[in-house]
């Protein structure tokens, strides 16, 4: 088939660069050699073209160029461009490999490839040992996001010099409607203000996950160069370090930030005290206005409904910024999402942006509320308002819901007034990816708050037009891009099942240091999987649902005379050690696992529930059946 000449040239150099990776010149030399050496003796004759085409063949050579580059899918791909063409990716797939695998290239496309050398000057592991071979070590891991496309590296050991080697493929397409089969020119190119988002994580040997350094790489200066590539040290700095670079947009909206806030004050003094937030320091140390830290985010078929991305968000673990010193103040550190979500963990203001983020996606009117809880914490948390009105409260760190219902302070004294349902105390401003509000009520109890907030009596709203110059997508290049949701890895079934071995291993040890004998039971081991489905099902929905058929199930299960137990109990993480201990802290799992009697029988259930992420929910219930003897 013929080929038009730019994509015939752009072919061409794609077989060339794979030829050079191969080493294919030295690979020939050696052939070559060795052919002339065997040829060598009484009988010499000259050595054809043919003879050394011969020798490449036997030596498998062709066979490795021609089955590396794929001519056969090529020539497909190129015979369905007529019908079909190409289009870029729409979601993202977690590419976690351990090497560079095997990819068919397009070439109709434009591709980056991001190549990783190595690590230096990593201080604070200088003076760490090499580890042994099988040795549990601490590890770093490398994240990448471009342009809708995640990565991330192998883990590493950590060390002064981490052995980060990895290369990355990635797809630079055009937007637009029908253009993502076009070949982007190089002003397409240079319009393309995507940064390369770098986050580096390290793992302790307790799989507790530290964010060490998040960073933005603007990849075009590689366009500059003729010959198309370039190498340089790019230094990670540590979170929390101020690397901000001020733009106009940003200085401008400063001016009209700091004017709005003397308004807020001329209103009632009062207002000095109240918990308004304008702007949050990100893990960089950059302080950025806090509607930039919601967007509007669609998890595709990851997430099914919004109490199911509730449930998602209240699986990442709570993990309050550190504090330095004493005083008792909190540490302000918001993380952007990609930190947040690489890291797995992080505060309520992480939880309730992402929250929110989603329920937006989800076509809700959702808010971050900025206020706090019972003793003055301090605390976010989310707020959904209905078509009816209607003003619903999202614990981003439960998946709980509350249904506010305000009390009117100038109701007559006998008049039935609401009673508080949520655990908020006082709210000073709400906002989103495009609206910030500040309460400007005589009071901000949230048990007397109207969220109204089209009435300017109670709040005060900042300019839409103000906000979009510096929060809305690609207003500014120090807006960080929004990273898609990643599907898990985790196989529910595999890891259900170790950990369940597990727990029977910690549990006979555990009955063999009182002398106690252990007998499984596992036809009731397996009655407790419907308990347990319903308890993460209730988690989800608030409905709850199953009960019956567990109940009787176990009924049968249960001869006359005998007496049945069972104790729940749920988890963020599957450290079957930890879990174990946290169980034997209760009176009731303790009751059950050192169980004496007559007939004794055990029982153990475990069910680990993946959501996006690999964030999971883990339920675990013990249970025993014994003879009563009175």
């Amino acid at each position: 088939m013929s080929l038009p000449p730019e994509k015939a040239s752009e072919l061409k150099q794609i077989i060339h660069n794979h030829l050079l990776r191969m080493d294919i010149h030295g690979k020939i030399r050696e052939v070559l050699a060795e052919t002339v050496r065997d040829d060598q003796g009484p009988a010499h004759r000259s050595l054809s073209e043919a003879d050394f085409l011969r020798a490449l063949q036997r030596r498998g050579i062709i066979d490795d160029v021609m089955k590396d580059l794929h001519f056969t899918q090529v020539d497909q791909h190129f015979a369905a461009e007529t019908r079909s063409p190409p289009k870029p990716a729409t979601h993202f797939v977690d590419k976690n490999i351990t090497k560079l695998e095997k990819t068919n290239i397009d070439p109709c496309r434009r591709y980056l490839y991001f190549q990783v050398l190595g690590g230096k000057a990593f201080l604070e592991h200088l003076q760490e040992p090499e580890p042994l071979p099988g040795q549990v070590c601490s590890t770093f891991t490398l994240y990448l996001h471009f342009r809708n496309q995640r990565f991330r590296s192998k883990p590493v050991p950590c060390a002064c010099e981490p052995d980060l080697k990895e290369g990355f493929l990635l797809e630079i397409h055009r937007d637009g409607v029908g253009e993502g089969s076009k070949m982007a020119d190089a002003t397409t190119l240079l319009s393309m203000c995507d940064p390369v988002h770098l986050v580096l994580i390290r793992t302790d040997t307790s799989s507790e996950t530290t964010l060490v350094s998040s960073y933005f790489l603007d990849w075009r200066t590689v366009l500059s160069l003729p010959s198309g590539k370039t190498c340089f040290a790019v230094e990670l700095m540590g979170v929390g370090i101020n690397q901000q670079r001020t733009a106009e947009k940003e200085r401008l909206f400063l001016v009209y930030a700091k004017q709005w806030w003397r308004e807020f004050l001329e209103i009632r003094p009062s207002h000095q005290s109240k918990m308004v937030k304008i702007f949050a320091q990100d893990e960089n140390g950059v302080n950025r206005p806090v509607c930039s830290y919601v967007r509007v985010l669609r998890a595709g078929r990851l997430l099914e409904s919004p109490r199911q991305a509730a449930r998602f968000v209240s699986l990442l673990a709570l993990e309050k910024a550190p504090v330095v010193g004493g005083g008792g103040g909190k540490q302000e550190q918001w993380c952007t999402l990609m930190a947040f979500l690489c890291r797995g963990k992080g505060d309520c203001e992480d939880h309730a942006t992402l929250l929110c983020s989603l329920l937006l996606g989800f076509g809700l009117d959702a808010y971050v509320c900025v206020g706090t809880k019972a003793k003055g914490t301090p605390h976010t948390w989310v707020l959904t308002r209905g078509t009816d009105g209607s003003i619903t409260f999202w614990e981003s760190l439960t998946a709980h819901r509350y249904l506010h219902q305000a009390i009117d302070p100038d109701a007559p004294p006998l008049a039935p007034q609401p009673k508080p349902s949520s655990p908020y105390r006082t709210v000073g401003c709400v906002f989103n990816h495009h609206t910030f509000l500040a309460n400007c009520q005589p009071s901000d109890a949230v048990e007397l708050c109207v969220f109204d907030f089209q009435n300017q009596s109670r709040w005060k709203a900042m300019s839409e037009e103000a906000l979009k110059s510096v929060c809305a997508p690609g207003s500014t290049t120090s807006l960080p891009p929004l990273p898609p949701i990643c599907a898990p890895s985790l196989d529910p079934a595999a890891a259900s099942n170790q950990l369940e071995l597990e727990m029977r291993y910690l549990v006979s040890e555990h009955r063999k240091d009182l002398d106690l004998a252990t007998v499984w039971d596992d036809h009731l081991s397996y009655l407790l999987s419907s308990a347990l489905s319903a308890y993460e099902l209730e988690r989800c929905t608030g409905i709850s649902c199953g009960n019956e058929e567990f109940q009787d199930a176990v009924r049968r299960a249960v001869p006359d005379g005998h007496t049945f137990k069972g104790f729940p109990i749920h988890f963020l993480h599957r450290n079957a050690r930890r879990a174990f201990a946290t169980c034997l802290r209760s009176p009731f799992c303790e009751e059950i696992v050192c169980c004496r009697g007559d007939h004794v029988r055990l029982a153990v259930r475990v069910r680990v529930f993946a959501y996006p992420e690999n964030a999971c929910a883990v339920w675990l219930m013990f249970a025993c059946k014994y003879r009563s003897v009175l």
